[in-house]
């Protein structure tokens, strides 16, 4: 094997020694190495969670940490880069001892030769490549689905990445339904990426969290002096996204004056800033995702008929996690490994205890709950296997076990229900007896009937507003 050249093989010298450390600095970059040093184990150890090393070279006797706890530390991380440790004149024999008992590559006796450490790192370097593309290889096997940030290789999911493949090299509005957490932010910029816009923007507007009178200007964008605060132009979703795509999220709880000025901008193709006086030619796709289901959206007149059916070319419903669990292992790496890089942490997996209770959940709050389960676990474990005791201990989670519980209500709080009735009046009664047994905590609530908080203020908004009309109508 010649010597790497290429700077990105880098070797990480651990040696309290100053010359000791500076000689074997010198000869193993003069073999065409980028080094690294540090002068204990803590120093090695933060070095190497900034920039990883391919090899780690190190002393064994040193101040602080030493060579033995730095390379039990690595061992609990799981973390797998080739070690060499350096030991005396005479020292095989803890050599062979370290490197059987805490799994270090090889042992290197003092004073260095060149020609045996360029041996030995050649070595290292071989294994960690093979370490790393054993490690992609069981990743790629393990998620056997994998589009973008979407993880699963169930039936449901194979289906949907087909959809996926069908749609998004079209130019065909896509209308994505799903409840709250299924993903379908990720299903909409997956489409995008496979399309020929993927060089322009993708911009998302959430319709539920804007409010009615910035919606409008989100969307279409104004002049300046167009209403008060107006002190400049600006340019609207659909004008920078030229070429691009939009994605319009939660398009159930747009306000219906301005699914009208939609419905105009889809049919021409032309947008009108507010208080302008000229129309601009837009070329945009259009994504549309709603958590309510289409036909009860039309029949309570949250969304447009027309505008419905705009949209409405190619329909991807979202399974919820519930009915895919058999992906919830792969799920769980996938989340795991991007957990670790955003926290600086090292969690390797879970426990098969833990797995069990999250396939054996409900999960209401989708692969979004999920995620935020595993947040916490893995800052509250920092490093090695996510056990019950990092899982939160609540009435969702009791003893650690995440899986759902029904809260039972006392037998005064319950409610009859007779045929007759619309679905709608039954659910009014629920979601009040809920919120009395909550002291109207509205959170909690949420948590006991299944829903997002948005989701659940926005069902009260609606109950609020349909007494308000009957009232009006005694």
């Amino acid at each position: 094997m010649s010597t790497p050249k290429s700077p990105q093989v880098r070797v990480l010298i651990v040696d309290d020694e100053e010359c000791q450390r500076t000689l074997l600095a010198n000869m193993t970059a003069a073999l065409g190495f980028a080094v690294s040093t540090a002068s204990d184990g803590e120093d090695a150890l933060a070095q190497h969670a900034a920039l990883p090393a391919d090899v780690i070279l190190t002393d064994l006797m040193m101040p602080r940490m030493d060579g033995f706890d730095l390379l039990r530390t690595l061992e609990s991380r799981g973390d797998r880069t080739p070690t060499i440790v350096l030991t005396g004149v005479g020292g095989i024999e803890q050599g062979i001892s370290v490197v059987h008992d805490l799994k270090a590559f090889w042992f290197l006796e003092k004073p260095v030769q060149a020609g045996i450490l360029r041996a030995l790192l050649e070595r290292a370097v071989a294994q960690k490549r093979l370490i790393d593309e054993t490690d992609l290889l069981n990743r790629q096997l393990s998620h056997r689905g994998v589009l973008g940030e979407i993880v699963g290789g169930s039936a449901v999911m194979r289906q949907l990445y087909s959809l996926i493949s069908q749609v998004a090299p079209t130019s065909a509005s896509v209308f994505i339904t799903g409840e709250s957490g299924t993903g379908k932010e990720l299903v909409a910029r997956a489409v995008h990426r496979l399309s020929p816009r993927a060089g322009n923007a993708f911009i998302a507007i959430n319709c539920a969290a804007m409010p009615e009178t910035l919606i409008e200007s989100e969307l279409f964008g104004h002049e300046k002096g167009a209403f008060t605060g107006a002190v400049e132009r600006h340019a609207g979703c659909f004008e920078q996204a030229h070429d691009g795509t939009v994605l319009l999220d939660e398009i159930a709880d747009m306000p219906i004056g301005t699914q009208t000025k939609l419905l105009r901008l889809l049919e021409e193709g032309k947008v009108r800033r507010l208080g302008g006086k000229g129309e601009l030619p837009v070329n945009v796709r259009v994504i549309a995702a709603t958590n309510w289901p289409p036909d009860r959206a039309l029949k309570e007149n949250r969304l447009r008929e027309d505008l419905f059916y705009r949209l409405n070319v190619f329909h991807i419903a979202l399974p919820p996690l519930r009915e895919r669990k058999e992906d919830i292992p792969a799920i769980c790496d996938a989340i795991l490994s991007n957990l670790n890089k955003k926290h600086g942490c090292h969690v390797s997996g879970l426990h098969p205890e833990v797995l069990e209770s999250f396939q054996n959940a409900s999960w209401p709050g989708n692969v979004r709950q999920l995620r935020n389960v595993l947040e916490r676990a893995v800052i509250v474990a920092v490093q090695g296997t996510i056990l019950r005791k990092h899982l939160p201990a609540d009435k969702t989670f009791p003893n650690g076990s995440t899986a759902a519980v029904t809260p039972r209500l006392p037998d005064e709080e319950s409610i009859r229900i007779q045929v007759g009735p619309p679905m709608s009046e039954v659910e009014q009664s629920y979601i009040d007896l809920v919120l009395k047994h909550t002291n109207n905590n509205k959170t909690r609530a949420a948590e006991i009937l299944g829903l997002s908080l948005r989701t659940l203020q926005n069902r009260v908004r609606e109950m609020s507003e349909r007494d308000a009309k009957r009232q009006a109508t005694n």
